[in-house]
């Protein structure tokens, strides 16, 4: 999961070198928490206007979690 999240973000930003993903352990719902961290002038591509693009890359994480049953959330930071 780590790895898809690494793979759609350095696709969108110029600066890849950047890109960081941290995992949370599940909390008490078993949902498990990236927070994915970009370069501040590669935010605006990340999130997209009026955050479609955020929200698209947390419906694929969403879809790729069901695959291996877990709840996952992506935060943007």
């Amino acid at each position: 999961m780590e790895k898809l999240l690494l793979t759609v973000a350095k696709g969108l930003v110029e600066d890849k070198d950047a890109v960081k993903v941290s995992v949370d352990e599940a909390n008490d719902e078993g949902v498990v928490v990236y927070h994915l961290s970009v370069a501040e002038q590669d935010m605006g591509r990340v999130i997209g206007k009026q955050g479609r693009i955020a929200k698209a890359i947390r419906v694929v994480m969403r879809a790729a979690a069901v695959r291996i049953n877990q709840k996952v959330m992506v935060e943007i930071d």
